[in-house]
């Protein structure tokens, strides 16, 4: 009697500490937004953001690739490429100015909410994975909630957030394409994390430097150490442990179920960073893109095909 409480008590901690890691990297990535946006705001450039992003995780996690190398074999030339482009410095500069173009709350929905869509339609068309009634479902909530942010969101409040919208898609997209990438080449998300960010760091540092030289010197000190350790330690390394880690103890259909919460926490998140409140037409478009993605995620009740 007293194993079998052991035993049980043993795997509600287990779950417990799975759930925290998820919400731990919910709130990061979420968080993301609004101080990738407050950067910009205390006088760094999207420039200075991703060369502090890579700069910091590509020492960190050099010693990675110096163990195990670039997976230029398991990969191939074009997926290497993709996984570069869409992860890397590329990814970070269009994210990174998107949101100086359009509310935090549209990032949250347009980036994080749309890229389950996003990877199914790679999926279908490249793969030809088949899906569900449910993850259909879901990916139809995910594009009216895409119509309502995009559409009349910006219509009702005769505010124009084109530009902002088609670089937070394009953003969204090339994650997307990381993500397929990733998931097919067998690689875990550490070593992975640790090719983008190395290869970005060397392909981005001369760039930076050449177009910048040493004015990242003359910045605030406090905005560039809240970026370099945010960017670089918590949303590129941090977040990819705690999510793995989450997965490993919920199972990969639970720990993406919380991927859901995205759009919502950076919403909130807004409010008391950055001082945005979300307009009625935004919580509806947030509210469809979350029910969404949590139906495409292939959590739930259904599970027939």
């Amino acid at each position: 009697m007293d194993q079998t409480l052991t035993a049980s008590s043993n795997i509600r901690v287990k779950v417990l500490v799975g759930v925290l890691c998820a919400l731990g990297t919910i709130c990061i990535w979420a968080s993301w937004i609004s101080v990738t946006r407050l950067g910009a705001t205390m006088g760094l450039s999207v420039f200075d953001i991703t060369f502090l992003r890579f700069g910091v995780a590509g020492v960190l996690l050099l010693p990675v690739i110096l163990k195990r190398g670039f997976a230029f074999k398991q990969l191939g030339l074009i997926p290497f490429i993709i996984l570069i482009v869409g992860a890397g410095a590329s990814y970070a500069l269009v994210a990174a100015s998107a949101v100086n173009f359009a509310p935090a709350s549209h990032a949250g929905v347009l980036i994080a909410g749309v890229m389950p869509l996003f990877v199914a339609l790679i999926s279908m068309f490249f793969l030809k994975e088949t899906f569900n009634k449910q993850r259909k479902l879901g990916y139809c909530f995910i594009l009216i909630g895409l119509i309502t942010i995009v559409g009349l969101s910006s219509l009702l409040a005769k505010t124009s957030y084109f530009i902002g919208h088609i670089l937070m898609l394009t953003a969204s997209f090339m994650w997307s394409s990381y993500t397929s990438v990733l998931r097919h080449s067998k690689l875990d998300a550490l070593h992975g994390a640790a090719i983008v960010s190395v290869c970005s760091f060397l392909l981005f540092t001369p760039i930076y430097f050449y177009l910048n030289g040493l004015t990242i010197l003359q910045l605030p000190m406090d905005a560039v150490l809240i970026q370099a350790g945010f960017q670089g330690v918590v949303a590129t390394i941090l977040a990819l442990y705690l999510f793995g880690k989450a997965i490993a103890i919920l199972g990969a259909s639970r720990g993406a179920a919380f991927g859901a919460l995205v759009p919502v926490f950076a919403a909130f998140i807004a409010i008391p960073v950055l001082g945005e409140w979300p307009t009625l037409i935004d919580w509806v478009g947030i509210f469809m893109v979350t029910l969404g993605v949590y139906l495409a995620s292939g959590a739930g009740f259904a599970r027939a095909n």
